[in-house]
């Protein structure tokens, strides 16, 4: 594997991490450079751990994963992104939101945008390639681009308020419909 192919990998895996990123950050949800840096780290770490625990796992656990897989990134995503529906659209004055980056919200968002790294690991070990250099490169461009996108996303959340929230958790549950859809037709 090249790395132009490492490259293009890393970017494609990133994508929703980056999706859900835009849509925290444009939520007012992770304010502050310490949250920010827990979100983009994590979805690093979980996009650089997960190719290799599913590098790891080969083919024997493969049919198990991939009949469930779909399902509980739709799941994960669905629930966050309700939650984040459900406080932008009270009438009441807003409350303080969970902050994203903390407990088990951080820990649901940073695997339902990885389960996809875990199945490109199972691949690749199919095919016989080292895993390390893929997976760090893949975890480094996944931390970036989620950094760049939260703060994007907080640029607009400033501009267009509430309404960014609401978007923000239609976005993840897009995402999660999204990966649903793919494997059940593909």
């Amino acid at each position: 594997m090249g790395p132009l192919e490492i490259g293009l990998l890393a970017v494609a895996l990133a994508m929703d991490a980056c999706a859900v990123s835009l849509g925290v950050g444009a939520a007012g949800r992770a304010a502050g450079m310490r949250p920010v840096f827990r979100l983009s780290f994590h979805f690093g770490l979980f996009q650089f751990l997960m190719p290799v625990l599913g590098w790891l796992a080969g083919s024997t656990v493969a049919s198990r994963i991939a009949a469930a897989d779909h399902w509980v990134a739709f799941a994960l995503l669905s629930f966050v992104g309700g939650r984040m529906i459900l406080a932008a659209s009270g009438d009441e004055p807003r409350r303080v939101a969970p902050d994203p980056s903390r407990g088990l919200t951080l820990v649901l968002l940073a695997l339902a945008t990885s389960i996809d790294a875990f199945a490109v690991g199972l691949s690749l070990a199919l095919v016989g390639v080292n895993i390390w250099l893929p997976s760090a490169v893949i975890g480094l461009v996944t931390a970036a681009l989620s950094l760049v996108a939260l703060k994007a996303g907080a640029r607009l959340g400033r501009v267009f308020g509430r309404r960014m929230e609401v978007l923000g958790g239609l976005v993840l549950i897009g995402i999660g419909v999204r990966i649903l859809v793919q494997h059940l037709t593909g």
